[in-house]
């Protein structure tokens, strides 16, 4: 697959060359400014996205509960135990890998000299670290899914080599990697999100979040 992905970039590099090579030289700075600018814009749309879903502790309204149409009381907590557990456990830590695996290539789009072994773990750090701030407080993990993100871009953005694009379409071959280490940020992502909701759980069982939220009101 690495080779398959550096064959393509190379490709791309060499259309995209051929391509400047017959416009002027102020056309070719407007190409690569305007392409850049899209890219920023389309990070920036990602993140906005991204904070409102992800910064949310139960931030998608599918309530699977609602097919529940048993009467018996047993069979009514068991399958109202099963629809929770597809609902939170499976689907819920899928989307939440779907947007953390947008998001490093977005990072590996605009970083340089950085693995994307290290990429990869500044990812999972940030949208682990918005996921657990979430079941804390979601004001807080608002604020975080905006600021980190952002911040990295900013950074990106002063780091000389930036506004290079053939540096951008190179790294479309790192991508490649990302697939090798799936397996492994899927599973930390699921496991996380099963820790999250089993100490949720505990603490509404004692009453210890309904007294917290009392306290700070």
């Amino acid at each position: 697959m690495a080779e398959v992905a550096e064959g393509l970039v190379a490709d791309l590099i060499e259309a995209y060359k051929g391509f400047l090579a017959n416009l002027p030289s102020w056309a070719q700075h407007f190409v690569e400014l305007l392409l850049l600018v899209i890219l920023v814009v389309a990070y920036c749309i990602f993140i906005w996205k991204l904070y409102r879903f992800i910064s949310r502790k139960n931030f998608f309204g599918l309530n699977l509960n609602k097919y529940n149409k048993s009467n018996h009381p047993l069979t009514e907590k068991i399958i109202a135990g099963a629809l929770y557990f597809l609902e939170y456990i499976i689907i819920l830590p899928f989307l939440i890998f779907f947007w953390f695996a947008i998001f490093t290539f977005f990072l590996v789009l605009f970083t340089n000299n950085i693995e994307v072994n290290t990429i990869l773990v500044i990812a999972a750090v940030i949208i682990a670290g918005i996921r657990m701030v979430a079941y804390y407080k979601e004001d807080l993990s608002k604020e975080l899914a905006k600021l980190l993100p952002f911040n990295l871009l900013a950074i990106a953005m002063i780091t000389p080599g930036f506004f290079n694009l053939e540096r951008v379409i190179e790294n479309f071959s790192k991508i490649s990697i990302f697939f090798n280490e799936i397996i492994i940020y899927l599973l930390f992502i699921v496991c996380l999100e099963i820790i999250l909701r089993f100490l949720d759980f505990i603490f509404s069982l004692f009453g210890l979040e309904e007294e917290g939220e009392e306290k700070e009101a």
